[in-house]
């Protein structure tokens, strides 16, 4: 039987390779609206933070979400990471 490739995708925060299933997903989409995406098939600009508060903690720090999304991320996106975190 033929073994599937597992799709592979960097942290923001990090910045190590992980499996996609193991990331959370953040969308922007082309109305500019930034949104998380739990399912992955949103469609839009994306970028992927571990699901750890520390890798949130630096993504914030270094505003490389902003950077990565291309796009100004709103305080709430934040809040609702960090409660998906905990």
């Amino acid at each position: 039987m033929l073994e599937r490739k597992i799709p592979i995708r960097k942290c923001v925060g990090c910045m190590e390779h992980s499996g996609k299933k193991e990331l959370i997903r953040i969308v922007r989409s082309k109305e500019g609206e930034v949104s998380l995406d739990l399912t992955g098939k949103k469609s839009g600009r994306g970028a992927y933070i571990c699901k750890d508060v520390k890798c949130l903690e630096k993504a914030r720090k270094k505003r490389s979400l902003e950077r990565a999304l291309k796009h100004e991320i709103p305080a709430e996106v934040y809040t609702k990471l960090e409660e998906e975190l905990t």
